[in-house]
């Protein structure tokens, strides 16, 4: 048998990147993963293939409508080739796990492929190609998340699907039906729109995107209406019935009618849930809470003392980089450091375009904690940037602190703001005030001018452009 200072089970982003992390401290590593390819949700069948689709769809749309803006003309019928788009995806995809393949290797970390389990709190099962059984002194758990569903809704996988089936579509729906209206609905919603389809969300809560700011998600919704997606919210569903090529779903408004909605595709977009299912953590004296997330106290450690829990499988936003933030927190603290992680400053993208972005608390979350806050905001449209490249919806605002001026929080819309939101994440990790980034240049023309200007609104409203 096998002994390693670190075992990782589990190689979406926390994971191999946790692994990488401890192997360039001096530990002996292995990673286990149940499936053939490295790179877990966000690689396979998550972050990054739907970010293909997107940039492909996003091409093709800007080709048939906006070309002819710019004074490009294309003789003939622009067409789409769905199954070319998706083979391209899945290039991406291949590139980028082999990319953690060759990283793997690079940092003589050993990879087991099989459904890795617990014995007992030092020793882990393996079944599957590599069967066997290894000794770890600690182990990390990043086991992931899987696609969440109602308990009545039957997902055939070929009409009800989730987004891993809506990332290999052979056709492009008619009219594609969405449940939920958060950050995968609404991505792979905007791809098969710009493709022709029809999409109607039903989202249960009173806007799209209820965890952001109220601001973000009318603008969002402004914009998808603009492209005649129907958004409707204060819906509760009721049933989905599958009739031959036809979907047929239920639902209840606010009035309590209950109407009807008919499609070819159902996309199941409710969010995600924990994944332990295999883990054995009892046999390790790891407890897992009513939400089927591993409990960890702030050091990140279970209630077994040498195994620790990050990314999608703990509590707190199921993003990679957070993560990854967590992966190498571990890795850090059993190399005897003190790291840190501000779980407030981990930013949240929505890759649709205009993309959304945002860091710290939003304007909701400060009300309820009767915080006395002020607010600079600017239009994407008063950039000279944004009117030369077309892309002009959106805003970027700025919530700091009434009395101390301290940015408490920066939401944003509009091109490109899923980049500039590091430019938010940093000034409010050295704690900047609203009149800091206003005297920091920024280059003409550019899409960051945005942030600058919803300082200086911010300070004693002077924003210069508008």
């Amino acid at each position: 048998m096998k002994s390693y200072d670190v075992a990782v089970i589990g190689s979406g982003p926390g994971g191999y990147v946790a692994a990488i992390r401890c192997a360039q401290l001096g530990m002996s590593t292995a990673i286990i993963e149940k499936y053939s390819t490295l790179g877990g949700t966000c690689l396979n069948v998550g972050c990054i293939p739907s970010k293909a689709l997107l940039a492909s769809s996003h091409h093709y749309e800007e080709a048939t409508k906006h070309f002819e803006d710019h004074g490009i003309e294309i003789p003939g019928e622009i067409k789409v080739n769905l199954e070319k788009m998706i083979a391209r995806k899945q290039a991406v995809v291949d590139q980028t796990t082999g990319g953690v393949d060759f990283l793997m290797k690079k940092n003589n970390i050993d990879v087991y492929e099989g459904l890795g389990s617990f014995i007992d709190a030092t020793h882990i099962k393996i079944e599957g190609k590599d069967a066997g059984e290894i000794e770890a002194k600690h182990t990390i758990i990043a086991t992931g998340s899987k696609p969440s569903n109602l308990p009545f809704i039957e997902l055939d996988k070929e009409r009800v699907i989730t987004s891993t089936e809506a990332l290999k579509l052979k056709e492009i729906p008619k009219h594609l039906m969405i449940i939920g209206g958060g950050v995968i609905g609404l991505e792979l919603g905007q791809v098969y729109r710009r493709l022709g389809a029809e999409v109607t969300v039903i989202e249960y809560m009173d806007r799209i995107l209820p965890t952001m700011d109220a601001s973000l998600s009318k603008e969002l919704n402004k914009v998808f209406k603009k492209a005649k997606f129907k958004m409707m919210v204060s819906h509760k569903v009721q049933s989905v019935e599958r009739k031959g090529e036809e979907v047929i779903i239920k639902a209840e408004n606010k009035k309590g009618e209950v109407v009807e909605f008919k499609g070819d595709y159902c996309l199941v977009s409710v969010g995600r849930r924990p994944y332990t299912d295999g883990l054995n953590a009892e046999a390790a004296g790891v407890k897992i809470n009513d939400r089927g997330q591993v409990e960890v106290n702030d050091h990140l450690q279970t209630s077994a003392s040498n195994i620790y829990a990050i990314g999608d499988v703990i509590k707190g936003a199921m993003l990679a980089h957070k993560a990854e933030e967590e992966g190498v927190f571990v890795a850090e603290t059993l190399a005897g450091q003190k790291p840190h992680i501000d779980y407030n400053l981990i930013p949240g993208v929505v890759y649709t375009w205009p993309e959304v972005a945002a860091v710290g608390k939003t304007e909701e979350e400060l009300k309820e904690a009767g915080v006395a806050y002020k607010v600079g905001q600017f239009p994407m449209r008063a950039l000279g940037r944004a009117r030369a490249g077309g892309d002009i919806d959106g805003f970027v605002k700025i919530i700091a602190d009434k009395s101390t001026d301290e940015v408490l929080g920066i939401h944003m819309i509009g091109a490109r703001c899923a980049d500039l939101i590091a430019e938010a994440v940093v000034a409010m990790e050295y704690r900047a005030s609203a009149e800091d980034i206003s005297r920091m240049s920024h280059a003409h023309p550019t899409y960051a001018e945005a942030m600058k200007e919803a300082a200086l609104a911010a300070t004693d409203d002077r924003a210069l452009h508008v």
